[in-house]
Parts: structure tokens; C-alpha cells; sequence
């Protein structure tokens, strides 16, 4: 397996520019998530990366060479497409085996490659079985083994579940995330579903309009985004963004907030005019004691826990609270936010202010 490196990656198509840019490093073993909404350059980055597209500038080191001119097959990589991209005429053993046959490996270790395979991915029973006939998860094993067969340096997925029903998706999420710590392979996985992010992930990169917004780990991502659209993206329901005036000196532990000041973590970096306030609805509470007020307009049960959705001066906000809490519509609360977990950004540029408790925080350029 191989680590990844990405410098300055650019990809134009004609006027358009699909990606602007972009640096990050894969390291040798991770799994490796790239997200962002449709349109953001995320496949256009992972062709680029498999050579299926040229880049108009920039670098791409696969195991330490660089390979941004040299077409797919000259980078020992495996492929997984969305739509499986089977032979319909062969066995399903026969599909596995294709990669292996095509350059001329001896009959005996083909078989035995593909049976090592077939009992990794519990398909053993159905070798000899035509692929036409198979349920959605099955031709999806058989498409990882096809991959998996050949043994690359990584292995690049653009959204391979995404054919599936949820249900399936989730279950084939988990196997697909054991398979890859069993075999320690270094992969890259295109996504748009920042759930399927987080479960699965080392690391991610969140990519908007062909820019990388931030990239780290996911819990570091989920904590401290490092712009409002990481924050709005990454979460369900997202990061609550509540924009107001005000400014924050170096070294400030609290913010003007309407008629309320709101403590926050210490800022390292200056903000002035207008700026966002974010923070999880799982760090606001409902407190009476509290003097910045709220309106309760929507109350939505999810079990163990509901979402309270609260109309402030600053805009609305949602708050997760335990489904014992009784709370009822068109009352009236006070409420509070944990001032530990309070991010702030710069309403201009959208980038986080950098604080004690955010250091983790890593942007773009």
C-alpha cells in the first residue's frame, strides 16, 4: 500500500475551473473520505488522483513518485465505480479473475488469489453463478473482488454504495470498512453523505466549489469546523450559524450577543463588524435561569432525544435535548450554550477564528 500526496491540484474545463488548487495527504493504510455536495470536484479530484483525468497543474505522488502524467494503468490502482461495471456474460469467479488473466497469471495462482478473495468477502458459494442474477450486495462484493484481487497500491471508490437501498447501504457501510482494516489498503472514497463521512472515515476532506474547505479527522471536524460551509454541512441538524456585529480582541472570553454577552473560548485572532456564531444543538440547553430568551416554534421526537427549534433575536436555533424534557410549542425559555464548544467565524470570509479550544481547526491555503 502506498501513501498519497496531492499538491496544488488544479483540474479546468475550458472556462469552468472543477478544481482549484487543492493540497492534502493520504497516509500509507488510511481510509479516506472525500465529501461535498454535487458539483464540488470531489470525483473530478479522485479521477485525477486514478488517471482518468489529466490535471491542468499540479502533483500527484503515489508511493513517493509522481504520477500525474502517467495514465491508469501505469499507477497500480484498483477503481470501484457506482454502477458496479461488470461483464454480464461471465461467472461471477470469471469476473474476479479478469484482471488476473489479462496479464497472463498462471491458472493455479488465479484460482488461488480468487478463492482467498471469494472467502474475504463470503462469496464462496456463488463463484460459478452468472452475475445477472445477483442482488445489489452481491455484485458489489463481486466488484470489490475484482479490485481486490489484483492487489494495487490503493484503492479509489466513487460512491459505491450509492446504487443501494439504506438499509443495505449502512449494513455493506460496516463491511466494507472491516474489509479495509483487515487488509490494511490504503483507499480514497468518494461521498456525498457526510453520515456515511463520519462512519466511515480516518480522515475527510470537505470540498465546496472545487475548493478544499477543511480537512482532519471527524471528530475534529464535527467540533471545530474550520469555515460555515464545514460547519452547515457536517451534522444533522447542522451546526446552528447566528450572525450578529460585534468584534473580539486577542485574548477575549466573552462576546457582545444583543443584550446578553455570551462567553466563549479564548480567542487568538481578532474579529470585528460582522460575524457568525455557531454551535451543535447538543450544546444549547434550555435554562430559565438565563437571561437571553427564546421562543419555542417547532418541537420534533426522535426517541430518545428531540429537537427544539427556538426563534432568538439573532435568527432561529435548534437544540437536542433528552425526550423527558417537557417543552411545549409557543412557550417561552431561557437558554444557554456551552461556552467551550462555541465556535466563531468571520461573516466575510466565512473562516473561523482560532481560539484556544480550536487548534485542531486546519483550512484550506
Amino acid at each position: 500500500m502506498a501513501q498519497i500526496r496531492i499538491e496544488n491540484l488544479r483540474k479546468d474545463f475550458g472556462s469552468f475551473t472543477a478544481v482549484q488548487s487543492s493540497s492534502f495527504t493520504i497516509e500509507d493504510g488510511e481510509f479516506f473520505m472525500l465529501l461535498g455536495p454535487s458539483g464540488c470536484g470531489k470525483t473530478t479530484t479522485l479521477r485525477m488522483m486514478a488517471g482518468l483525468e489529466l490535471p491542468t497543474a499540479g502533483e500527484i505522488y503515489i508511493d513517493g513518485e509522481e504520477v500525474s502524467q502517467k495514465r491508469a494503468r501505469e499507477r497500480d490502482i484498483a477503481f470501484v465505480f457506482q454502477m458496479f461495471a461488470l461483464y454480464p456474460h461471465m461467472t461471477v469467479g470469471k469476473n474476479i479473475s479478469y484482471p488476473l488473466r489479462s496479464q497472463g497469471m498462471p491458472k493455479a495462482e488465479v484460482k488461488r488469489k480468487v478463492s482467498e478473495v471469494a472467502r474475504i468477502l463470503g462469496i464462496e458459494g456463488i463463484l460459478n453463478s452468472p452475475v445477472g442474477g445477483l442482488s445489489g450486495g452481491d455484485r458489489q462484493r463481486v466488484a470489490l473482488g475484482r479490485a481486490i484481487v489484483r492487489e494495487p497500491k490503493a484503492f479509489f471508490m466513487d460512491e459505491p454504495l450509492g446504487a443501494l437501498d439504506a438499509e443495505f447501504r449502512e449494513h455493506m457501510a460496516e463491511e466494507l470498512r472491516a474489509l479495509h482494516d483487515r487488509m490494511g489498503a490504503t483507499t480514497v472514497y468518494v461521498t456525498h453523505d457526510q453520515l456515511e463521512a463520519m462512519q466511515m472515515g480516518d480522515k475527510i476532506v470537505v470540498m465546496n466549489h472545487g475548493v478544499v474547505e477543511q480537512f482532519g479527522k471527524p471528530q475534529d471536524i464535527y467540533d471545530w469546523p474550520a469555515t460555515t460551509f464545514a460547519a452547515g454541512f457536517i451534522g444533522s441538524p447542522p451546526m446552528n450559524l447566528l450572525p450578529f456585529d460585534g468584534s473580539v480582541a486577542p485574548g477575549a472570553t466573552d462576546v457582545a450577543f444583543g443584550t446578553s454577552r455570551l462567553a466563549v473560548p479564548e480567542s487568538r485572532e481578532p474579529g470585528k463588524g460582522a460575524l457568525v456564531l455557531g454551535v451543535r444543538p447538543e450544546h444549547v440547553r434550555l435554562d430559565d435561569t438565563s437571561d437571553y430568551r427564546a421562543r419555542v416554534t417547532a418541537v420534533e421526537y426522535l426517541g430518545t432525544t428531540q429537537i427544539v427549534t427556538l426563534r432568538v433575536d439573532h435568527g432561529e436555533i435548534k437544540a437536542r435535548i433528552p425526550s423527558t424534557t417537557r417543552v411545549q410549542e409557543g412557550e417561552s425559555t431561557g437558554i444557554a450554550l456551552d461556552a467551550r464548544k462555541l465556535t466563531l467565524f468571520d461573516a466575510e470570509s466565512g473562516r473561523a477564528l482560532r481560539s484556544a479550544a480550536n487548534e485542531k481547526v486546519l483550512f484550506h491555503g
